[in-house]
């Protein structure tokens, strides 16, 4: 359901959201920076929403992140030492809030969807584009963790419209 539905939202925002004069200036500033959402999920399997990707290109090429210390994604990726990396899009908005913890997941996360196995851990079937990396290390980054992985495998499909993530909400690129 997309956002600009009839009945697909009660309010037009959050009424327990802190006012942004109560916020810090550092989450103001970081809630106008747009992020990617991405889905990181390693064999398990668990899985985490994750919008705080940063790939850079090298030899190797590396991909980093700030996850939740205490998600079960950190705890099954650490056991494993290996994570999947998927861009998602627009399709994937009521996934990204299951695996966000923001929406209900009768019968666990990765029941309501179609998967593609690997070894680096489950990607939602049909997904063109992914990366599995092998986990690095980790190291206490503000109030996450930021996970650092060396990229030993990528695929790239189509191109598709990226799902992102500005000012507490869920956007669409749009080229205007």
């Amino acid at each position: 359901m997309r956002d600009d539905e009839p009945g697909a939202r009660i309010h037009a925002t959050d009424p327990f959201a802190t006012p942004d004069a109560d916020r810090s200036p550092v989450r103001r500033l970081r809630g106008r920076l747009a992020s990617p959402v991405t889905l990181w999920t390693t064999p398990g399997p668990a899985g985490l929403t994750v919008s705080s990707t940063l790939v850079a290109d090298g030899e190797p090429a590396r991909v980093l992140g700030l996850i939740d210390p205490e998600s079960e994604l950190w705890e099954a990726a650490e056991e494993t030492g290996r994570i999947a990396v998927t861009p998602l899009d627009p399709t994937h908005r009521q996934l990204a809030d299951r695996f966000a913890g923001l929406m209900p997941a009768p019968g666990g996360l990765f029941r309501a969807d179609a998967w593609t196995e690997t070894a680096w851990g489950p990607v939602p079937a049909g997904s063109g584009t992914w990366a599995g990396a092998r986990i690095d290390g980790a190291r206490e980054f503000g109030w996450g963790l930021l996970v650092e992985a060396t990229v030993e495998h990528v695929e790239t499909g189509p191109d598709a419209v990226p799902l992102l993530h500005y000012r507490g909400r869920y956007r669409e690129l749009s080229e205007r």
